[in-house]
């Protein structure tokens, strides 16, 4: 079965899903992922580009076929993660993408930091979240993050002063996964930028050193 075919059965199965929940879809890219275990990694990339390039299923199932391949995802350089970023226009499109693809491959050393540094300086709101939140892979366990205080703080301190909402929300998100892993790190990076620092992330990443949580609730009697 060819790149094409594949594309099309698996956009058809997906538009026959009565109810086409994250559970459901995983499933399906599971399926698939499956199928593909045999074919070259070009392969993978291939059919996971035409999957997002099309945007008739949410782009999470073409990142996830790349990201569950590890060969897949070792052949993943600048050129190619720009391609598949292509066009991303929403936060949950970003964050798969960044978490799924971008992060990882920067993590490995397959893009250079300077990538990373140029998508800081992009018009596009979208491109400036991709950076923030590509810093997220490096820190948490889950993701196959280690710990990479440096590199996340320094992406951080590029977006202090963008005060667009999507930006200060992963501005938080980042600052916070490195608070897992390093919050001495964290501590001084706010204290030192206090002034700069948007209030919803000096609550949140307050609230996660205090509590493990960036909004606590309630104490419990």
């Amino acid at each position: 079965m060819n790149a094409a075919t594949l594309v099309a059965e698996i956009e058809a199965r997906v538009e026959a899903m009565p109810v086409r929940s994250a559970p459901e879809l995983r499933a399906l890219r599971r399926e698939y992922s499956k199928r593909l275990r045999t074919l070259p990694a070009s392969d993978v990339v291939r059919i996971a580009a035409a999957l997002i390039a099309n945007r008739r299923v949410h782009r999470f199932i073409g990142d996830e076929l790349i990201a569950n391949r590890a060969d897949a995802l070792a052949t993943l350089d600048r050129r190619l993660l720009e391609r598949l970023g292509s066009g991303i226009s929403s936060w949950d499109q970003v964050d798969c993408f960044a978490c799924y693809l971008s992060g990882p491959s920067w993590r490995e050393g397959q893009v250079a930091d300077e990538t990373i540094v140029e998508w800081t300086r992009s018009k596009d709101r979208w491109w400036r979240r991709a950076a923030l939140v590509s810093t997220v892979p490096l820190n948490v366990k889950a993701r196959g993050g280690h710990g990479d205080a440096r590199r996340t703080l320094h992406i951080c301190s590029l977006l202090l002063d963008d005060r667009d909402d999507m930006i200060v929300k992963a501005l938080s998100w980042a600052l916070r996964a490195l608070a897992a892993r390093d919050p001495e790190a964290v501590r001084r990076f706010v204290h030192k930028h206090e002034e700069r620092l948007p209030a919803l992330v000096l609550r949140e990443v307050r609230n996660k050193l205090a509590t493990g949580r960036k909004n606590p609730g309630p104490p419990r009697r």
